[in-house]
């Protein structure tokens, strides 16, 4: 077999594999202190604060502009659909009455005689 120890993608394979290790247990150490806990901490909580703001500014930007917000938009999306679920309540009772009135009542009443063809008169004419 040849040797490998002069061959400069083993020896660039072998440095790279030194410094993702020397990277990792840095890394680890740094994530084990307590002064980067507190750090990531105050630094979500900055983010939070700042959509927050963000949120505001974007409402009150909407509202200069008499466009609605997204709170505003939800709110009409829900009514939409509470619309919708009356309007198909109020179609499948007005369904069930059409129904229910061309049904003869307990099976009285004047059905309706068949339709019959008058049979053409004699000599061929209509």
């Amino acid at each position: 077999m040849a040797d490998n120890s002069n061959d400069p993608a083993v020896i660039w394979q072998t440095m790279v594999g030194e410094m993702e290790k020397g990277f990792n247990s840095f890394a680890n150490q740094a994530m084990a202190s307590p002064e980067f806990s507190k750090v990531m901490n105050q630094v979500g909580g900055v983010t939070a604060g700042a959509q927050k703001q963000l949120g505001e500014l974007m409402e009150k930007y909407l509202l200069a502009m008499n466009l609605p917000s997204r709170a505003q938009m939800v709110g009409m999306a829900e009514r939409i659909q509470a619309i919708e679920g009356q309007l198909n309540e109020i179609k499948a009772m007005l369904h069930q009455i059409h129904h229910n009135s061309l049904a003869p009542e307990g099976g009285h009443g004047t059905p309706r005689p068949p339709r019959t063809r008058r049979p053409p008169p004699e000599g061929g004419q209509k």
